[in-house]
């Protein structure tokens, strides 16, 4: 694969953590550089991880990956998502953070199955898997880390509205996933 191929897989696998990354942005109250960069390390390195993880099976459970990936980032994203827009609507006085470690390390790895998948086609063309990887997980961290103080600009205008928004961007990040594996 020529590298100007590799940074449109990059770009395209990052898409789905920019938009969480976004979403997280605009749900938190006050965005720190800590947070960005912890949110940009979450999201870079499972998509630095997963193409790695999906290039080492690829000889035995290819056909496993790809029959449930899609089914995986939708339960996991749907999950993340109605449990965003349940959180919206209760009155809570602890603030709501979805920069814990458990709320990212679910959303991460949502994100990522395409990523798995795409390490198994990148094993079927003999693309040098650590190099791609690490593209794939440079990019995403870049975008997720930029998506934050993106979605900060915004949530701003949407209120206390930004966490249900988030869990319905979640929600249909996953639905098209899911949309785009079946048909």
């Amino acid at each position: 694969m020529d590298i100007l191929s590799l940074l449109f897989l990059a770009v395209a696998l990052a898409m789905d953590a920019f938009s969480a990354a976004v979403t997280d942005g605009m749900i938190v109250k006050k965005i720190r550089f800590y947070d960005a960069l912890k949110v940009g390390l979450f999201f870079g390195v499972f998509q630095f991880l997963m193409p790695c993880i999906g290039n080492l099976v690829s000889g035995f459970a290819t056909d496993i990956v790809e029959r449930f990936d899609h089914w995986i980032a939708f339960v996991l994203l749907g999950f993340l998502g109605l449990h965003m827009i349940w959180e919206s609507r209760t009155e809570q006085e602890i603030p709501k953070n979805p920069l814990k470690n458990s709320s990212l390390l679910l959303a991460a790895i949502a994100t990522s199955i395409d990523a798995l998948a795409a390490g198994v086609t990148l094993a079927a063309v003999g693309t040098p898997i650590l190099f791609s990887s690490t593209v794939i997980g440079i990019t995403a961290f870049l975008f997720s880390f930029g998506g934050v103080f993106i979605g900060k600009k915004f949530g701003g205008f949407l209120g206390s509205k930004a966490e249900c928004i988030g869990g319905i961007i979640l929600i249909l990040i996953g639905v098209k996933t899911l949309v785009e594996h079946l048909y």
